[in-house]
């Protein structure tokens, strides 16, 4: 084996100087490197951001019990009264429906988009056979007709 083909073989590249072999097999090195660094991106953001939502309920809760404790300690009362109680709890399940609504118009929206590449991607087969068909009945309108 010669050393072109042993580092042909390492590698994977076939040994061809045909351009459309070298973009076909450039094309693909790049998206499957590509696919790689996607999910290798997509899990370090996800594992940052639940360390980061993480952090900051740890903040909360801390803060949250550091006064409660001074406040416990200095003999001042805690109480609130009904209304205001009332007012806190209401505000909160607003705030949590609207962050579900967000979350369902931001999954619709993702959905649509992936729906959107597919019909893009099934409509770019059907185009490129199209044109295929098209090329193919131009150059046959130009080769010479030979009368057997």
């Amino acid at each position: 084996m010669s050393k072109t083909e042993v580092l042909n073989e390492k590698t994977n590249k076939p040994d061809t100087k045909e351009i459309y072999s070298v973009y076909r097999q450039n094309v693909n090195r790049y998206f499957e490197e590509a696919e790689k660094s996607m999910v290798q991106c997509m899990e370090a953001a996800s594992s940052l951001q639940q360390e980061f939502v993480l952090a900051c309920k740890n903040a909360i809760d801390n803060t949250v019990a550091f006064q409660q404790e001074v406040v416990t300690k200095s003999g001042l009362g805690s109480n609130i009264p009904q209304s205001y109680l009332k007012s806190i709890n209401d505000a909160s399940d607003e705030f949590v429906k609207a962050i579900s609504l967000q979350n369902k118009a931001v999954i619709t929206a993702i959905d649509a988009t992936r729906q959107n590449i597919k019909t893009f991607n099934d409509n770019l087969k059907t185009f490129t056979t199209m044109d295929t068909g098209t090329m193919s009945s131009w150059f046959s309108a130009w080769k010479p007709v030979r009368n057997p």
